[in-house]
């Protein structure tokens, strides 16, 4: 918690400097046992993302269900460093204080993503026999942002059919290592 304030305290005013609106942004998530929680991350988005999407849309240069795009439009500068740099992450430590959450764990996702991936994606909801986490297996094998939702959803279930102690110790070594920072994040 003492780096998610000093992050804050360093990064809240120009993320307020660039876009008006709210310091953070929640979203609900599907978390263990498909219970709906609220998960917290610092703003990088224009505070109008949302119309800003319908118009995109309603241009075809958007999917209505999609994860991440390269150069969102609807990103903003700080915005694109917070999230390259997985600082807009830091808030989720305070989902982890509460236990919506672990450290270490499946990445949670959108309740229109788990609706539409149970149906599609063969044993996707054990994933939710378990403690959504800030990192998991997944990120530190590269399956951030737009790649391949099979590939996390192989990735969560090695980590949820494999895990013990020594498997944490390693997926949050390599998390400070190559998972904060990483090509796919944006």
């Amino acid at each position: 918690m003492l780096i998610t304030a000093i992050a804050v305290i360093i990064v809240g005013p120009l993320v307020k400097l660039e876009s008006p609106g709210p310091l953070f942004f929640s979203q609900k998530r599907v978390g263990k046992n498909g219970r709906i929680f609220k998960i917290y991350k610092i703003r990088s988005m224009y505070q109008d993302a949302e119309e800003r999407k319908k118009e995109l849309m309603a241009q075809n240069e958007m999917d209505g269900l999609m994860f991440k795009m390269k150069d969102d439009p609807r990103i903003t500068k700080v915005g694109k460093f917070i999230r390259k740099t997985s600082i807009d992450e830091l808030p989720q430590f305070w989902n982890v204080l509460k236990g919506d959450m672990s450290l270490i764990g499946p990445r949670p996702e959108r309740p229109l993503f788990v609706e539409k991936f149970k149906e599609e994606i063969p044993r996707y909801m054990i994933k939710h026999q378990v403690k959504p986490g800030i990192t998991g297996w997944a990120q530190v094998n590269g399956y951030r942002g737009d790649t391949s939702i099979r590939m996390r959803i192989d990735c969560d279930l090695y980590y949820i059919e494999n895990w013990s102690l020594g498997l944490d110790f390693k997926i949050l070594f390599s998390t400070i290592f190559k998972g904060f920072v990483n090509k796919n994040a944006y």
